[in-house]
C-alpha cells in the first residue's frame, strides 16, 4: 500500500485487531462497514471510530482506515467494496490498473452483474449481463475484467491507433500475447468490440505471398520514379526483398506486426546496423501498408526518389 504497508494507530487494541488488519493491508488500507460487522464490530464501534477519526467515509458503508486519503489501489478497492462482491473494475479504470494504453477518466468505471444497482457518485457503473467468470480475475487483489476483456472494451471506444497502443502494451508487459488475443476472440460471438479487435488483429497479421507482393509493390515503385528494382538478393549477408545498387536503396517488408521474437528482433536490428553501415537507405513497410495503404508507400517511395534525383544533380 505505499505508505499503506504501515498500519494506522489505534485502530482496534482488541482481539479483534489482528484479523482486522489482515484484511485491511489485503484491500489497501480500506474496509466495507459489513465486514467490519462481521467481523465483530457493533455499529456503535463503528460510529464511535468514525467519530474520533479512526475511519474515514470514502462511500457510504466504506472506510479508509487511520487516515484520510489512500492509494490508487485504496480508491479502486473501495469502489469495489462500494458496488459489492459481483462487482470488477472495467473500461478505463481496468486499462489503468493494466496499464495497458488508456489513462483513467475523472471517475471510476466498473461493471457489475446486477441488472439493478444504485448510482454511486464518483462511479460509474456498467450493469451487465453477458460478462462471465472466465472475463473477471483479480490483480493486487482488486477485481478487474481480463485483459482480453478489457481490449474488448476498449475497442469500442478507442480509435485505431489506440486499440493497436493498447495491444502492443498488453503484449509488452505479458498480459496476454496477439496470437492468443486472436484464438480468444475465436471463441466469442457477436459480442460488441470483438468485430473491430478481430479485424485490427487481422489487418496488422496480414502477410502477402512473394508473388503477389512483387505485384502490388512494383508498380508503387515505378510511380514514385524509381527504377526496376532487384528482388531476392543478399545485400550485406541479408536477403533484401527489393535493391536498388545503383542508389543504394533497400526496401524491406514485413509480415507480421505484432509479437516478433526476441531473435527475430535482434536480427532486424543487426540487418539495419549492417545497412546504415554500408551507406545503403533502407526503408521498411509492412505487407499490410502495400496492401491496404498503397498511396502512403507510393508517397515515401516518391519522397525518396526525389533525394536520389536531388543527389544527382
Amino acid at each position: 500500500m505505499g505508505s499503506q504497508n504501515q498500519r494506522p494507530l489505534n485502530f482496534d487494541g482488541g482481539g479483534l485487531g489482528r484479523a482486522t488488519w489482515d484484511l485491511v493491508e489485503r484491500q489497501h488500507g480500506v474496509v466495507a462497514r459489513r465486514q467490519l460487522l462481521a467481523l465483530g464490530y457493533s455499529s456503535k464501534r463503528i460510529r464511535h471510530r468514525l467519530a474520533s477519526g479512526r475511519l474515514h467515509r470514502l462511500h457510504q458503508g466504506v472506510y479508509a482506515v487511520g487516515r484520510r486519503s489512500v492509494g490508487v489501489h485504496g480508491r479502486w478497492m473501495a469502489a469495489i467494496l462500494a458496488c459489492g462482491p459481483k462487482a470488477a473494475l472495467s473500461y478505463s479504470s481496468a486499462a489503468a490498473l493494466w496499464r495497458i494504453g488508456s489513462e483513467e477518466r475523472d471517475v471510476i468505471e466498473l461493471s457489475v452483474a446486477c441488472p439493478h444497482h444504485r448510482r454511486r457518485p464518483g462511479l460509474r457503473i456498467h450493469r451487465r449481463s453477458s460478462l462471465w467468470p472466465e472475463d473477471l480475475t483479480t490483480r493486487h487483489g482488486i477485481p478487474v475484467t481480463t485483459p482480453v476483456q478489457t481490449l474488448i472494451d476498449l475497442s469500442l471506444r478507442l480509435d485505431r491507433r489506440g486499440i493497436e497502443r493498447a495491444i502492443n502494451e498488453a503484449d509488452k508487459y505479458d498480459l496476454v500475447h496477439p496470437p492468443e488475443l486472436r484464438r480468444a476472440l475465436d471463441e466469442r460471438g457477436g459480442e460488441p468490440g470483438v468485430a473491430v479487435l478481430r479485424r485490427i488483429l487481422d489487418r496488422r497479421t496480414f502477410r502477402l505471398t512473394k508473388e503477389e507482393l512483387e505485384r502490388r509493390f512494383l508498380p508503387l515503385a515505378a510511380r514514385a520514379g524509381l527504377p526496376v528494382p532487384l528482388t531476392g538478393q543478399f545485400v550485406n549477408g541479408f536477403e533484401v526483398d527489393f535493391y536498388w545498387p545503383d542508389l543504394g536503396l533497400v526496401v524491406e517488408t514485413d509480415g507480421l506486426r505484432y509479437h516478433r521474437t526476441p531473435a527475430e528482433q535482434a536480427r532486424d536490428r543487426l540487418r539495419d546496423q549492417a545497412h546504415t553501415a554500408a551507406g545503403l537507405t533502407q526503408l521498411r513497410f509492412t505487407h499490410e501498408q502495400v496492401r491496404f495503404e498503397p498511396e502512403y508507400v507510393a508517397r515515401i517511395l516518391a519522397q525518396t526518389a526525389s533525394r536520389f534525383a536531388i543527389a544527382t544533380k
